[in-house]
């Protein structure tokens, strides 16, 4: 008779810390992400979209070593290199990706392919939305990828641009 007194006491206890908790949880403030209205906060290692990088000059930094490609499980980066030449400088080494794919259909953002690159061309950014029903406008291109041109070198392109015209 006293075993079943016990156990119906530790019974009892579980459904008491059970509440506790449950009322706690109830009487706290909701978090809710106001999406479509405003744009989501996320924490600083989220991996979105790739970023291809540029250096300072303006210059893509991937030398087309392949090493993402290599160190990619899903085998969804493609890429084609090109050489450079003193009158087209691309980036700064010897190549560049001419063709730089990556297929958002296969890519399981493991970062594999952010480790292994020794110039830190492709880094994770924030970008999230990829959904499409169509999977040909999951592959994106090197043009895509690309982080804009800075400011300063962005404001001086357009100017040779303007004179080479006028």
């Amino acid at each position: 008779m006293a075993e079943s007194i016990r156990e119906v006491a530790k019974s009892a206890a579980a459904i008491v810390k059970g509440m506790g908790v449950t009322l706690k949880e109830l009487l706290s403030p909701t978090v809710t992400e106001d999406y479509p209205d405003a744009p989501p906060r996320f924490q600083e290692r989220y991996r979105g979209v790739h970023v291809l990088q540029r250096d300072e000059n303006g210059l893509e930094k991937c030398v087309a070593c392949f090493l993402c490609a290599a160190a990619c499980p899903a085998n969804c980066i493609y890429i084609e290199a090109a050489e450079n030449t003193d009158e087209v400088r691309i980036s700064g080494g010897e190549r560049y990706a001419k063709v730089y794919n990556i297929d958002y259909s296969r890519c399981i953002f493991c970062g594999y392919c952010v480790e292994a690159c020794p110039t830190d061309a492709i880094t994770h950014g924030h970008g999230f939305e990829v959904a499409s029903y169509n999977t040909s406008t999951l592959i994106m291109r090197k043009e895509q990828l690309l982080a804009p041109l800075p400011a300063s070198k962005a404001q001086a392109s357009e100017e040779a641009l303007a004179e080479s015209k006028a």
